[in-house]
């Protein structure tokens, strides 16, 4: 890799002290990592456009990711950006660059901005980097014209600069009102010394819930067993195999195990099942859901 061995300090250090290529330098160290993979050519390139990616590491500080972190991303931008370029396009490596070296240093501050991921689309990814700014330019053109945005309205105009649906604004406004906050935070307050995990309520369900269902389900059961013992030998085997097993048989397997057409075993499934709800309808009806 062109910039193993440096520090983000000395990356940041070499950049101010990097030479500036003209476009036929530039070319040619391209070309000769390209087409004879030079390594000496492109650390040459590299190095000569690590102040742009500095520069826009630099951009992104606000985000609240360190610096030497933005840095890092971007020289991994750029690096891409090498890798990729075709200097007979006709563009200069800068112009190309650019775009490898946002991505870069944008990707990396999503993925680190909060434990939930945020922009996952497009639109997401346009609200979280461009949001406050554009809110903040809509809100001095209303007062500039005299009128006064409430939030709902600010959301509609946002949406509507930025070209993303209202939705996707309400969601980015909630991720960034604040940072994520540990469910072992300790309440304020009248609940103070309680951590907040302990206010979460348990989706399981209750114990004297699962004590009912488990009752419940043996009576069923129960009941169905009953009403399958009334049944002829083979009319009862067939219902076991077709509604009574995780991986139902099919008809023609068991026509085939017991030397009957398929259709004559559906004949027998359907009388059998016949026969078992009249039983548990006069016996028990609420057994029917199990068939």
């Amino acid at each position: 890799m062109a910039l193993d061995g440096y520090s983000d300090f000395r990356m940041s250090r070499q950049a101010m002290k990097a030479e500036l290529l003209d476009a036929e330098t530039e070319a040619a160290l391209a070309r000769a990592w390209r087409d004879q993979r030079d390594a000496q050519a492109l650390h040459r390139l590299i190095t000569a456009y690590m102040r742009l990616a500095v520069s826009m590491a630099m951009k992104f500080r606000r985000y609240g990711t360190p610096v030497n972190d933005l840095i890092q991303e971007a020289n991994l931008g750029l690096m891409k950006a090498a890798e990729k370029f075709d200097p007979d396009r006709g563009v200069r490596f800068s112009t190309y660059a650019v775009w490898w070296i946002k991505a870069g240093i944008q990707d990396h501050v999503m993925r680190n901005w909060s434990l939930v991921r945020t922009g996952s689309t497009a639109s997401q990814k346009s609200l979280f980097f461009n949001m406050r700014r554009v809110q903040a330019r809509l809100m001095r053109e209303a007062a500039a014209a005299g009128e006064r945005l409430d939030g709902a309205q600010l959301h509609q105009r946002v949406a509507l600069d930025l070209g993303v649906p209202l939705s996707d604004v309400q969601m980015m406004e909630g991720r960034l009102a604040g940072a994520d906050f540990s469910l072992n935070a300790v309440q304020g307050g009248e609940d103070e010394g309680r951590e907040w995990i302990e206010a979460l309520e348990d989706e399981a369900p209750a114990q004297t819930e699962t004590v009912a269902e488990a009752h419940d389900g043996a009576r069923l059961r129960g009941w169905l067993a009953s009403a399958l013992a009334d049944l002829p030998a083979r009319e009862r085997y067939i219902v076991t195999q077709r509604r009574l097993q995780d991986e139902a048989r099919t008809l023609e397997s068991l026509g085939a195990e017991l030397g009957l057409s398929k259709e004559r075993i559906r004949q027998l499934e359907t009388a059998a099942l016949t026969r078992l709800r009249r039983k548990l309808e006069a016996e028990a009806p609420e057994a029917r859901a199990l068939l």
